[in-house]
């Protein structure tokens, strides 16, 4: 592989927003990463971080409201936002495919799932049907599904919902693609469930070797099947690490928010685990200020509330968006912050003063005109 093309994934400075009656939601705002084959990175996140959107964005299948509008998804090192349709639907499922967390949605109820299965195999190797044919029950037995041959005559309702997510990730790799993304797959299935789901996901990763985004809120499972993490927050990533860093040494309060919310092996059972208070805003006309200001319990009043971090790099790999990170790094984004702050202020009253003018002078017409 060239030098440029060692990623097989690179997401710069992406922003995604939706427009709607009442405004603009921002639901990413400039992130990055890169993939590279046979590695996983997890984006972790509560409801509302944009985790989902970020991989519908590199899908491009976007609701008709939604789009990207600045930074760039590459693919082996070239641009696909600007690719056709046409294109687009060649990359997906071939190069790229999504697991969604919710497999009865996601199958379609009114074909079996031998049908689901050999349509999308048809669609991108150009094997004929009973190549297809062949190709789904392999699949599905790979998967480990039962009785695959009389499985592929059954629709969606009749398969158990482990089944039905059995299915999604056999669709999933069917292919063979070189980038699999999986939106919180085992959202939706029992304890027991997940776990097996998991190993298999795993399993199906070294016989296939493609690069794994996993998108979930369960730190449980990050530590299970991650190398590197990603943490989001209001369309950002605060932090970003591997996985070992994340668990022993967390800098953002957000990050340590998360993984104090959760139950220690060998911990006191009986101990009141942490909890976030509040919830992650709708992005949409929010302050200039870091985002996550109105719940954290260390924000610097006079510049969290003024001005963003930005992600800077405290250590090899590791990267975080915190005022209060006590290091070097983040001492020195404090300084560079603070200078600025005076110049933003005076941009937004100059912005409030040129607002007020222009409605002032809308309403001066306005009523000149009814007094003629």
């Amino acid at each position: 592989m060239s030098e440029e093309n060692e990623f097989l994934l690179e997401v710069d400075n992406l922003h995604t927003s939706f427009f709607t009656d009442n405004g603009e939601v921002r639901a990413v705002n400039g992130i990055s990463f890169k993939l590279t084959p046979g590695t996983t990175l997890g984006i972790v996140g509560e409801s509302g971080s944009g985790k989902s959107v970020t991989a519908y964005s590199i899908m491009q299948i976007l609701a008709e409201t939604g789009r990207i509008v600045e930074g760039s998804v590459s693919y082996k090192g070239e641009n696909i936002t600007n690719w056709s349709e046409r294109q687009l639907s060649d990359f997906r499922g071939s190069k790229v495919s999504i697991i969604f967390q919710d497999p009865m949605t996601s199958l379609n109820p009114v074909f079996t799932v031998g049908f689901q299965l050999e349509e999308a195999i048809r669609l991108h190797t150009g094997k004929n049907k009973m190549e297809a044919k062949a190709r789904a029950i392999e699949m599905l037995t790979l998967v480990g599904v039962n009785e695959p041959e009389s499985r592929i005559r059954q629709y969606p309702h009749e398969l158990s919902g482990g089944m039905r997510q059995r299915v999604m990730i056999a669709m999933a790799l069917c292919c063979e693609p070189d980038i699999l993304i999986a939106d919180e797959p085992t959202t939706a299935l029992d304890v027991t469930i997940q776990a097996q789901i998991l190993e298999l996901m795993k399993s199906l990763q070294k016989d296939f070797n493609p690069a794994l985004l996993f998108i979930t809120h369960d730190l449980g499972v990050v530590a299970k099947m991650c190398d590197r993490v990603a943490v989001m927050y209001l369309g950002k990533i605060v932090e970003s690490a591997d996985t070992e860093t994340i668990y022993a040494n967390p800098q953002h309060p957000y990050t340590k928010g998360l993984i104090g919310s959760v139950h220690k092996i060998g911990g006191n059972r009986e101990e009141r685990l942490f909890s976030i208070e509040g919830t992650v805003p709708l992005a949409m006309n929010l302050p200039s200020q870091c985002g996550f200001y109105d719940r954290c319990t260390v924000a610097i009043d006079g510049l969290c509330n003024k001005i963003e971090p930005e992600l800077v790099e405290i250590e090899p790999g590791h990267k975080v968006a915190c005022f209060a990170c006590n290091n070097e790094a983040c001492k020195a984004e404090c300084e560079r912050a603070r200078k600025m702050i005076p110049e933003l202020e005076r941009q937004k009253a100059a912005k409030a003063e040129a607002e007020a003018k222009d409605e002032a002078k809308g309403k001066k017409n306005l009523f000149g005109r009814r007094a003629k």
